[in-house]
């Protein structure tokens, strides 16, 4: 188990990192800029995390706290969210945004969230589903908290929950691809949910690639993921299942598709590692990322907890040097934003 959650977690951290750089592009233009192999290209070859990851070890650090209080985990997450958005990340989604500032005007957690089907809530659940792999009713307690918090729409909870339980298969060593996309269509009557599982089922049969899953879900010749929580999901469920025990294909084709390239990796990256573990992670991915004060050990040491069930401690880190991060990450973004401005 302690392995899985470490490629999770990882693998989420791999997925950001790598996806970070493509943001916002279209397919044909990363096919364009970049033609090779997939790496880093964020920072001189380096890779770093944004909000993505961010969530990913909020939400582990906040489950370490709680234990099986799922009344103490609301509370520890939004705490963690408040003093996040004043630490000045560069990318917060306006959904996530509105929801904080209500934090902070004092609103309940419970009730703070916003009417959006933005992709946030499954940032999150994947280590929920790690973490109580033995409890579906832990899993939708807590992921429900997870997402109420930001997100109103019940499609986000259904995309939420869609990737913590298949997290949570994979813990348990009980994956298999029909037993999978029954479960995520048990999750929701809403017609256009039951679309894109019949289409994920569909495609997979076919052995169709990602790229051609995106555009037959968008019911357009438009391979870009958006926002959008039934676009991401089911594009990072399809990219997980199409290319089972192959991390490297997961993340270069998903990340092929464009649009919300980090997003889309991060979600895709910690389902994939669940199932292969660090190993099957490639070791330059994972060395590749240039991350302080939130750093890959300190990722590995949150998944090794996350692993104990009777861990209650959450991990130590250098708190005072995140805002410093923050503002340099900002000056590289930037940069990536002006060079986009150059046609090419």
């Amino acid at each position: 188990m302690g392995d899985r959650i470490t490629g999770l977690i990882l693998g989420a951290a791999v997925g950001d990192a790598l996806g970070l750089p493509a943001e916002g592009m279209s397919a044909n233009r990363i096919a364009r800029r970049w033609p090779g192999a997939l790496q880093h290209r964020f920072l001189f070859g380096r890779g770093m995390v944004s909000d993505d990851t961010e969530h990913v070890f909020f939400t582990a650090q906040s489950l370490l706290e709680a234990g099986n209080d799922v009344a103490v985990f609301r509370r520890a997450l939004a705490r963690r969210l408040r003093w996040w958005l004043l630490a000045l990340p560069a990318g917060v989604g306006l959904a996530t945004a509105r929801s904080i500032v209500k934090l902070w005007l004092g609103w309940n957690p419970a009730k703070s969230g916003v009417w959006s089907a933005g992709n946030g809530p499954a940032m999150r659940s994947a280590v929920i589903g790690a973490r109580f792999a033995e409890d579906e009713t832990k899993i939708r307690a807590f992921v429900e908290a997870s997402t109420c918090m930001t997100h109103r729409d019940p499609k986000a909870n259904t995309g939420a929950l869609a990737v913590a339980l298949g997290a949570a298969a994979v813990i348990r060593g009980a994956a298999s691809d029909d037993a999978l996309i029954h479960t995520w269509q048990t999750l929701s009557s809403d017609e256009e949910w039951q679309r894109a599982m019949a289409l994920l089922r569909a495609e997979l049969a076919r052995g169709s690639s990602v790229v051609a899953f995106s555009e037959v879900l968008s019911g357009k010749r438009k391979r870009e993921v958006s926002g959008y929580i039934y676009r991401t999901v089911p594009v990072a469920l399809y990219a997980w299942l199409r290319h089972r025990g192959d991390f490297r294909a997961t993340l270069q084709e998903v990340i092929a598709c464009g649009g919300d390239t980090d997003t889309v990796a991060t979600i895709a990256g910690a389902l994939a590692g669940s199932e292969c573990g660090e190993k099957g992670i490639p070791a330059e991915w994972i060395s590749g990322i240039c991350e302080w004060p939130r750093s890959t050990r300190v990722l590995r040491e949150i998944a090794s907890r996350a692993a104990d069930q009777n861990c209650r401690t959450p991990v130590s880190y250098v708190v005072a040097g995140v805002i410093p991060r923050n503002v340099f990450f900002l000056g590289v973004v930037l940069t990536h934003g002006f060079r986009r401005l150059i046609p090419g």
